[in-house]
């Protein structure tokens, strides 16, 4: 069994940011990753957001940018699905392609995935008309028509924020009243190019290399409309992938881990960062800096179980 001081979990922007901070301060630290590096930013066609980066790089450019940066302080990344973890305050053991592995703190970094709505042609158009992140795509429909669904208090938000840069809003919602917050759904009522079309679910989506347009249906009268539009965001929710961690560490009712400002789950010496845990905000800089908090604090816990 090999024997580490902080095992990573995950190689999204969080893990790759927590490998990163783990190697520089010398631990004995390994990350895993099932797939490829770079999580959900990946599939981003631009990241504008990110302090400090100006062109907007695509998200691929940015994942690998980070990966070498990790590799500049020799992290050592294994790829594979990692099984059979146990914790305890004492040590963390898991499983990863045969191989048994014990480290003194452990970093979850496995990330969550946006719910998507279902339709057969939905993945064709994301990064091409669909996306599932108003603030992070918002931008790149300035002054163009744009549709999100959802009934939610993101949704409801994210309305509001794209109203401010798109001509025309369309809130398409299959109930015919809100789960968000009655405050937010009063300001977006007001709101002079938003236009709610509830009671509706998007039946069909239009374009051929890009979204150029989508029929919503009523869910009533099964009565169809037409709505041109050049993006389409979604906004029904998102998944975490808490499947290794479930009733092993403290979730929130959504399924998310729940940390303390340490990024400390109800484990000692197990931390939670990025997508995963419980966050007002999810996006790549926050990811980030979760991944260097968490990662500081599981050297330092690692450091005092020597």
């Amino acid at each position: 069994m090999e024997k580490l001081d902080v095992a990573i979990i995950g190689g999204g922007p969080a893990g790759l940011a927590a490998g990163i901070y783990c190697a520089r301060g010398g631990a004995r630290v390994k990350l895993f990753e099932e797939l490829f590096p770079g999580g959900q930013i990946v599939k981003t066609h631009r990241v504008e957001n990110y302090p400090g980066l100006t062109g907007g790089p695509d998200g691929y450019a940015l994942a690998a940018a980070l990966e070498k940066h990790a590799a500049e302080f020799d992290l050592p990344i294994v790829y594979g699905p990692v099984s059979d973890l146990q914790l305890s305050e004492q040590t963390k053991t898991f499983s990863c392609n045969g191989e048994e592995f014990e480290a003194k703190a452990l970093i979850l970094a496995m990330g969550a995935s946006p719910r998507k709505l279902g339709h057969p042609e939905e993945d064709r158009f994301v990064g091409a008309g669909i996306s599932y992140c108003a603030t992070c795509d918002g931008n790149f429909y300035r002054g163009k028509e744009v549709a999100i669904v959802g009934g939610g208090d993101t949704a409801v938000s994210d309305a509001m924020y794209l109203s401010a840069i798109c001509s025309k809003v369309y809130l398409i919602h299959r109930r015919d009243s809100f789960r968000a917050a009655a405050t937010l759904v009063e300001k977006v009522k007001s709101l002079h190019n938003v236009e709610l079309v509830l009671s509706s679910t998007v039946a069909d989506l239009s374009g051929e290399d890009k979204l150029t347009g989508i029929t919503v249906e009523d869910v009533n009268t099964h009565a169809r409309r037409e709505i041109p539009v050049s993006g389409l965001f979604v906004a029904v929710g998102i998944l975490p992938r808490n499947e290794l961690v479930l009733g092993k560490v403290e979730t929130d009712k959504g399924g998310f881990v729940l940390t303390d400002t340490r990024m400390q789950t109800s484990v000692p010496g197990v931390y939670a960062a990025g997508d995963l845990r419980n966050t007002p905000l999810r996006q790549v800089v926050t990811a980030c800096a979760d991944g260097a908090v968490a990662a500081t604090m599981a050297v330092e816990y690692a450091g005092m179980h020597q």
